[in-house]
């Protein structure tokens, strides 16, 4: 699955001021009124004067870092479930609450097309250890009930990430074929 989004900005959301290096960087998905995904990025010190939109998929927060000259913007322009785990579990900090479901669906869906592989629960029994088999690096995630309740309940980030689900086509009136018809009872 891949997002099409736009790289880190190169300025704040909020006051515009271009981003220096080591700035702390709160990137947010948002629902755009268009019902797109768009990406809002702006200085941490900054987001209590942003007005959240109605729906945000997500929040992280990142270290700026200069764009190094000759990146490949094309890539930079796809997020992937990978990498959005990546950047979600980042293992330097405690995952936002917010995200945890989030992040416990795509750790069930990298685990699938085996991307992560599960190797343990933390010794409290709070979270699982996953390891990143191309980095080999390990990720916790908060154990979670993966049940119908949890899919309702993230339905809404479900539909942005992997689309709506397709409405389901109207019953169709069943008409059973008349038998024979009655008359009078044989004698």
């Amino acid at each position: 699955m891949e997002l099409n989004l736009h790289p880190l900005s190169a300025c704040c959301a909020v006051s515009g001021r271009e981003f220096r290096e080591g700035d702390r960087v709160v990137c947010y998905l948002v629902r755009e009124p268009d019902g797109g995904i768009g990406r809002r990025d702006l200085l941490e010190a900054e987001e209590t004067a942003w007005p959240k939109p109605d729906f945000v998929l997500c929040r992280w927060v990142v270290v700026f870092k200069a764009r190094q000259a000759g990146a490949n913007p094309e890539r930079a322009l796809k997020i992937t479930a990978e990498n959005l785990f990546l950047t979600l579990a980042d293992p330097a900090g405690e995952p936002n609450p917010a995200n945890i479901p989030l992040l416990q669906f795509l750790a069930l869906m990298l685990e699938r097309k085996k991307l992560i592989k599960l190797r343990g629960v933390t010794e409290d029994g709070l979270r699982q250890v996953y390891e990143h088999m191309p980095s080999h690096q390990f990720y916790e995630v908060p154990v979670g009930v993966l049940d119908e309740g949890f899919f309702r309940r993230i339905q809404e980030h479900l539909g942005v990430l992997v689309g709506e689900p397709k409405p389901k086509p109207e019953a169709v009136a069943s008409t059973t074929a008349p038998g024979p018809a009655a008359g009078p009872p044989a004698e």
